[in-house]
């Protein structure tokens, strides 16, 4: 009895709501995935079966009164959804996902208190990036790299000015094995900020990674920085030096003088003492004069 009252009393509450939706088979695709594209969804992965489920429903339905619409809150019944739990990787209940943009950016497992949802859902609703921003890299310590950049690049269309946060979502896309994604990221910057100590060294050894893959038309500046690349990939610093010194010299205005900016990178990379460094960052500067 105790049970049937809980149930209509949620339901009565879930209907005063406009923001809390009870997920099906056939709605569940347009229903999370559809309105994740559009903001923050939680889906509540429960079962009538659990009581920790019953526990925080009432709460998560209170939280979501709470934030006011700020995110849709969907019910998902893990009898009635079958194998597509198992499908969308939920194991136990209660599980509440967070889904943005198609995507699960975070997991909260169990019945967790009410402060461990506001700290996780201030992560994406707040305005504070700087905070979001660190969330983001303890998640990628805790090996979960994949929410950590859908944390920042939430937070990068959030506050497209912050570079800490381009800078942070470029390196892990670079961790994660796509470095073509991490360049285009930062090539779209101001050149300005492509120019920053903090950015321009990844922004070359970027340049270089696509480089040295690609099979351009021969005897084109494209082929020489992919030869350079390679190059330096094969630990032939002194041969890539002087290829990009060649680019520097013959093509200047090849993607912002990149053979003079690869030439600095790597003098950076060698020290200021080494004798490659002296050597050709003194002929650098004779092209220069």
């Amino acid at each position: 009895m105790a049970d049937d009252q809980l149930d209509g009393g949620l339901g009565i509450l879930m209907n005063l709501l406009p923001y809390v939706f009870d997920a099906t088979r056939e709605n569940f695709d347009r229903m999370v995935l559809g309105n994740s594209a559009r903001g923050l969804v939680l889906v509540h992965f429960w079962s009538p079966k659990a009581g920790p489920c019953l526990v925080l429903m009432p709460r998560l339905v209170k939280l979501a009164a709470e934030y006011g619409g700020r995110f849709l809150l969907v019910m998902a019944n893990t009898e009635e959804l079958g194998r597509r739990v198992r499908d969308l990787g939920v194991t136990s209940v209660p599980t509440v996902k967070f889904y943005l943009r198609g995507e699960v950016a975070h997991t909260i497992h169990g019945a967790e208190p009410d402060s461990t949802f506001h700290a996780a859902l201030s992560l994406f609703l707040a305005g504070d990036h700087e905070q979001q921003r660190m969330a983001a890299l303890r998640v990628h310590q805790e090996g979960r790299t994949a929410e950590a950049i859908a944390l920042l690049a939430q937070a990068a269309v959030e506050a497209p000015e912050d570079l800490a946060v381009a800078l942070d979502l470029a390196k892990l896309l670079t961790l994660d094995g796509r470095p073509e994604e991490a360049l285009a990221l930062l090539s779209a910057l101001p050149i300005a900020a492509r120019r920053r100590a903090d950015i321009a060294p990844l922004l070359i050894h970027l340049e270089l990674i696509v480089a040295a893959a690609l099979e351009p038309t021969p005897d084109t500046p494209e082929a020489q920085l992919s030869e350079a690349a390679r190059a330096l990939l094969d630990d032939r610093m002194e041969a890539a030096l002087e290829l990009l010194l060649e680019l520097a010299r013959t093509a200047p205005g090849f993607r912002d003088d990149i053979g003079r900016r690869g030439l600095i990178s790597l003098f950076a990379l060698l020290g200021g003492e080494h004798e490659l460094t002296r050597r050709y960052r003194s002929r650098l500067g004779e092209l220069v004069t």
